[in-house]
């Protein structure tokens, strides 16, 4: 009654079966296995230590950025050269700007750092000036963005002396030197914060990737739906191959001609 099975059509059949419930059962895991890792990554951001209590340490030792090193206190010694607004930024439920001023390290390479915050929209000249001569700076770690708080990037309409997002990407048409893909953003009055701490410190954001945000739970979902894709293989193949052991009994009993 089962002698179809060993047709060349069916054989396309079996091995189609045969290879796709294994590539569904490695996707559905692979899948389940991103969620597990941004839980833990979750686990270890709750249980990590509050920045401030870590030592910082040099600028360097600390790149590239990663779960780990985010946030993390890191130091650099240079000279500030330009400075840019980041408008569209929120601190404690206001919209303002970021400052961003451009440092320029021994090495040749700009660390992007962020002075504080403004609120509304500053006037130029409500801007402090940077430090003057070479100054050392410590602030939090974080990894370059990839898109704008307001999804402009830069040059992208902007007035001048205004970005859209932090990120080397995004200042390599606008200063005539190398930057760090990275920034930091200073907690607290120190070189380079403002005389008199007109500007507000700005919290270090959680690193990407690291909370149990809407992909945390979408790789979750792609886990379900890769399993069903496989269990629905299965089903399908079951039931043509019932379908097709019904009608071969039914032309042994002379109920159905054979079609071949």
């Amino acid at each position: 009654m089962y002698r179809f099975l060993l047709t060349p059509r069916w054989w396309g059949i079996n091995l189609f079966v045969v290879l796709a419930i294994p590539f569904c059962v490695f996707m559905g895991t692979w899948q389940l296995g991103r969620f597990e890792d941004r839980v833990q990554s979750h686990e270890e951001a709750e249980n990590r230590p509050d920045p401030g209590t870590r030592a910082a340490k040099p600028l360097d030792e600390l790149l590239p950025v990663s779960t780990e090193t985010s946030g993390r206190p890191a130091v650099a010694t240079g000279t500030y050269a330009d400075q840019f607004l980041v408008p569209g930024r929120e601190l404690d439920d206001r919209t303002g700007s970021y400052v961003l001023a451009l440092l320029r390290t021994d090495g040749g390479k700009a660390l992007p750092v962020v002075r504080g915050w403004l609120p509304g929209t500053p006037d130029r000249a409500e801007i402090p000036a940077v430090p003057a001569g070479q100054v050392t700076v410590t602030g939090d770690l974080q990894a370059s963005e990839n898109t704008g708080s307001d999804g402009v990037v830069a040059g992208g309409g902007l007035p001048d002396g205004q970005l859209g997002m932090i990120s080397a990407a995004a200042l390599v048409n606008l200063v005539p030197y190398d930057v760090y893909d990275a920034w930091v953003t200073l907690t607290g009055p120190g070189p380079g914060s403002g005389a008199g701490g007109a500007l507000e410190p700005v919290p270090a954001a959680a690193a990407q990737g690291s909370g149990l945000d809407l992909k945390a739970f979408q790789n979750l979902g792609y886990t379900g739906e890769w399993f069903v894709f496989g269990g629905f293989v299965l089903f399908m193949w079951f039931r043509l191959v019932r379908r097709e052991a019904e009608a071969a009994r039914d032309v042994e009993l002379g109920l159905a001609a054979d079609a071949d």
